[in-house]
């Protein structure tokens, strides 16, 4: 029979795999990012503020670093459509996993808007934007989108996007352009144009950016090994938690699971999986606290979140699923907490902690106002809770 892993053991897997001990914290970004598989980047601050939660000497220094001089971690689109930075290795296998899923119905769309929009021939047309795309970038290096636009005018072409619908707006051909180079992984994205709380990157050749590029990866072999990093660092997990996580269909997810030869496990309510060689029990954890970022991959990491979630905390996450920014203690999401305008870090709690982990979450709270210093920053997928704290309204308990 399966072993049995209860919640307890789950919470102390999560607090030891994803460096939320402060024993366990390390310096070094690429190890930070492989323990969680990778990190969310769909709101630029998570990526800073995620790897500085695990960090022994937090610094924004030393994840610009690992981002853009060292390149040990880089920006990519991969699982359910969306940003992560991992390191190289992961990156191929999230590509060849997940991202080339997008190339063909992401085309044929673009294709669709411009012929909607004027352009009598899209195919050609786009096949002609995209070699001048690549072609500016490996003369110049680097290029933000406005450079680009400059150097390939086809790029300024207006499109509109759901004509006639009260969600319609008009963007310039680029945002098309880019987005299938970066799905074909012909390109990704590389410093912002501002500081590290900006969303606006400049661009660069794969090739030129990451070592060796993105390389060809067999999609059945990168799914299987992105499913046993995911055991290694999620596990216990279930087939519709992976599935989630990974975008995949059921089938991929059954196959995955198969050929990575996860190990089935009983859990308080219903099986899940854990890596083979990871079956072994762990000793239960106690007394650690957390202030995570909203899209942290550890609040992110499963579907079904009621073993760290209680119902009191769902306030913490948006409409669509979305963790806002997050307290935890013990391995459960015991409040929320938001930067305000004038930079203050404040709290909430969803319920009435011991007085040392009100204590160590205080702590805590003032060490992340010291990490972020003077940058404000607003929170892309803010929760309710998230948005009345930072606004400095009053929170209902």
């Amino acid at each position: 029979m399966p072993r049995h892993v209860p919640v307890e053991e789950r919470r102390a897997r999560l607090a030891r795999r994803h460096r939320l001990l402060p024993e366990d914290r390390v310096d070094d970004v690429a190890r930070i990012a492989d323990d969680v598989v990778a990190l969310h980047s769909s709101d630029p601050v998570t990526v800073y503020l995620s790897a500085m939660a695990r960090m022994r000497h937090p610094s924004v220094e030393a994840v610009e670093r690992a981002l853009y001089d060292e390149r040990t971690v880089v920006r990519h689109h991969a699982m359910r459509r969306t940003l992560w930075v991992g390191t190289p290795d992961a990156v191929r296998l999230m590509h060849a996993a997940a991202t080339l899923r997008l190339v063909g119905p992401e085309h044929r769309r673009t294709v669709r808007l411009l012929a909607a929009n004027g352009i009598e021939d899209p195919e050609a047309w786009l096949a002609d934007a995209r070699d001048q795309v690549l072609a500016a970038l490996e003369r110049h290096g680097p290029m933000t989108a406005r450079s680009l636009g400059s150097a390939v005018p086809a790029l300024r072409h207006q499109i509109v996007m759901a004509p006639g619908k009260p969600y319609s707006a008009t963007v310039s051909a680029h945002t098309r352009v880019l987005l299938c180079l970066g799905f074909e992984g012909r390109l990704v994205r590389t410093r912002p144009t501002g500081t590290w709380v900006n969303g606006a990157y400049t661009y660069a050749a794969t090739g030129h950016w990451i070592e060796g590029g993105l390389g060809a990866v067999d999609e059945r072999d990168a799914a299987r090994e992105l499913a046993l990093r995911w055991l290694r660092s999620f596990g216990p997990g279930t087939t519709a938690d992976l599935q989630w996580w990974a975008g995949w269909s059921a089938a991929t997810t059954r196959r995955a699971l198969g050929d990575c030869d996860a190990v089935e496990v009983r859990l308080d309510d219903g099986s899940g999986w854990v890596a083979p060689g990871d079956e072994a029990p762990e000793d239960p954890v106690h007394g650690w606290v957390a202030l995570l970022p909203g899209l942290d991959p550890t609040t992110m990491g499963w579907k079904q979140r009621h073993w760290y979630l209680p119902p009191s905390a769902e306030r913490a996450f948006d409409r669509m699923g979305n963790a806002g920014p997050t307290i935890w203690v013990d391995g459960r999401v015991v409040g929320a907490w938001a930067q305000t305008e004038h930079g203050e870090i404040r709290t909430h709690l969803f319920e009435e902690p011991s007085a040392d982990a009100w204590a160590a979450v205080q702590r805590r709270a003032g060490e992340l106002g010291e990490m972020i210093g003077e940058t404000r920053f607003t929170v892309r997928f803010p929760s309710p809770v998230s948005t009345a704290l930072a606004k400095g309204r009053h929170v209902e308990p």
